[in-house]
């Protein structure tokens, strides 16, 4: 009698579960079973995720996250990641023509436009990273905690892009898209309420079936946007991170290679570069800033005059309160309003409260 192994057994059950899904006609009568199905799959690929690893695998996955913010590059083995990060910043990947280079996550710091933006290089993903497969899961892990996806191939692997997406996917990592607009809020008791005001694809007793499914039991859900079946168990599962990517094509200068050409399936055209040689670098740094969503801003000491001496990095829409709480939270209680000048400022020194929001080029003195 061969003996399974938990872990074997809940991939028999995901298997079994999608293979059911796919043979199942999805109508109005089969939304509620399916809608359950997806909700169970969901689940167990949950558990199958965050089920701790025995023994040493994993090992050197451990990154801590510095700098303003941190960047996963993630591709086929021999994509050239190493030698876009020796490219980008002051990382010394170790750089070969064959694959599997990369054992361990290599990040390094790349300074742009006064921001300091950690990336990190990881072992080349590949098929079967599903089943742990070329250290998938541990990329997986890393891929999970970035705040922005550089997805890289090269140009005699276009199709890569869109392989390592569905396996980003599969694996509850969402690209490029924003949180599905429900709202849970959950209730001792009175069963489950569905609230909106919008025609919704599927009908409020699947999406009670597939809350329930998902282990909400008392809750007032409420809805704000228009939501198939598969961004409903989004919102209920636990593992899903919303995350901007970019795509990019290395290897540009080694053949005659025309865009126009492929069908990349993808919602973003890649950015074309040779880490090589240096095409399309800067162009590239410049999509990194733009995605991050960042803007500078000034600060002006107490006994200064206004200047550009005191950069700092922040997000679009932060409010000049948490620009104070970033300097120290000490600092932060003592300040009520600010005086700005540049951009947001309708005549130099305006005072504003802290409410106001920062806008790039900004500068500020707390007062």
């Amino acid at each position: 009698m061969v003996h399974m192994s938990k872990n074997d057994i809940m991939q028999m059950q995901i298997k079994r579960i999608e293979k059911e899904i796919r043979d199942t006609p999805y109508h109005k009568g089969t939304e509620h079973h399916i809608g359950r199905l997806r909700a169970r799959l969901a689940k167990l690929k949950e558990s199958l995720e965050f089920k701790p690893q025995k023994g040493g695998g994993g090992g050197g996955y451990a990154v801590k996250k510095q700098g303003d913010a941190t960047v996963v590059l993630v591709g086929p083995p021999s994509a050239g990641k190493s030698t876009l990060i020796n490219k980008l910043t002051n990382a010394q990947s170790k750089v070969a023509p064959y694959s599997f280079t990369t054992v361990t996550v290599i990040p390094g710091m790349m300074n742009y436009k006064d921001a300091k933006i950690q990336i990190l290089d990881v072992p080349g993903l590949i098929e079967g990273a599903e089943a742990g497969k070329g250290r998938g899961r541990e990329v997986l892990s890393v891929v999970r905690g970035a705040d922005l996806l550089v997805l890289i191939s090269d140009v005699d692997r276009p199709q890569a892009l869109r392989r390592i997406s569905n396996t980003l996917e599969e694996h509850g990592i969402r690209i490029n898209k924003n949180k599905p607009a429900i709202r849970v809020e959950k209730k001792l008791s009175g069963g489950l309420v569905v609230k909106t005001n919008i025609t919704q694809p599927v009908s409020r007793e699947t999406i009670k079936e597939i809350a329930r499914e998902m282990g909400i039991k008392n809750a007032e859900i409420s809805i704000t946007e228009r939501l198939t079946l598969d961004r409903i168990v989004d919102a209920f599962s636990k593992n899903r991170v919303y995350i901007p990517a970019i795509y990019v094509l290395n290897k540009v200068d080694t053949k005659n290679f025309q865009l126009k050409n492929y069908n990349f399936q993808t919602n973003k055209k890649p950015i074309l570069i040779s880490a090589e040689t240096g095409q399309g670098i800067d162009k590239l740094k410049e999509c990194l800033w733009n995605e991050l969503n960042f803007i500078r801003i000034y600060l002006v000491k107490k006994d200064e005059e206004p200047g550009f001496n005191n950069p700092m990095t922040i997000r679009k829409e932060t409010k000049l309160s948490d620009v104070a709480k970033m300097i120290g939270t000490e600092f932060a209680e003592n300040k009520k309003k600010a005086r700005i000048w540049g951009n947001g400022a309708k005549f130099p020194a305006q005072e504003v409260s802290l409410t106001t929001q920062a806008q790039d080029g900004m500068q500020i003195k707390f007062i």
